[in-house]
């Protein structure tokens, strides 16, 4: 081994017994490296078919229920959310109890179990004409000319339901409760309208 050493000393080669590196091979490494990252970082990428983004398409995915209000599809190709879903809920009033007999607010509590209507109706009819007129035949609205319980405007539509309509209870709440009937559906849905709006 000493041997093979001194020729190779001799020669003027590495006795160290350590691996050389030829002086080309760091220059020319550091060129490779450097062209693959500019072709890479400059050359467009390619996509595969079956993953692009296809606009317009909705494939075939998962539906993800949040809540019940949005429904969102997902599939491998595109994806779709859904408009939410709005679903109207009447506005529900504090319960109003049982009226006094011979008001006006029994009168129209008669009505609306004569209709096959709740507590939940009348209590929400209480809320809506307490606004309204606090339950008085003869409120008068001065600026808008409404009239009445109901505070129909102008105050003669309710002689539809009865002549004597400026001053009986009985015929102001027929007249209110039909108007209520044909434009929300129940007293319910007319305070949610008032809620929401200030008037029904």
């Amino acid at each position: 081994m000493n041997e093979l050493r001194a020729q190779l000393k001799s020669a003027g080669g590495d006795v160290s017994g350590r691996h050389r590196r030829a002086s080309w091979s760091l220059p020319l490494f550091a060129t490779f490296v450097t062209f693959a990252f500019l072709a890479v970082s400059v050359a467009p990428p390619t996509t595969s078919p079956a993953y692009a983004f296809a606009p317009g398409r909705t494939g075939e995915g998962q539906t993800l229920a949040v809540d019940g209000d949005y429904t969102t599809s997902t599939g491998r190709d595109a994806f779709t959310i859904s408009e939410p879903v709005v679903e109207k809920v009447a506005a529900s009033a504090p319960a109003a109890g049982v009226p006094d007999p011979g008001t006006a607010q029994a009168i129209a509590y008669a009505m609306l179990q004569s209709m096959g209507m709740g507590d939940a109706e009348y209590s929400c009819l209480v809320s809506l004409w307490d606004r309204e007129s606090h339950w008085n035949v003869y409120a008068s609205n001065s600026s808008s000319g409404a009239y009445g319980i109901p505070q129909a405007l102008p105050g003669e539509k309710m002689a539809s339901a009865g002549a004597d309509w400026a001053t009986n209870p009985a015929t102001q709440i027929t007249w209110g409760l039909s108007y209520i009937s044909s434009r929300y559906g129940t007293p319910c849905g007319a305070w949610a309208h008032s809620e929401d709006q200030g008037w029904y």
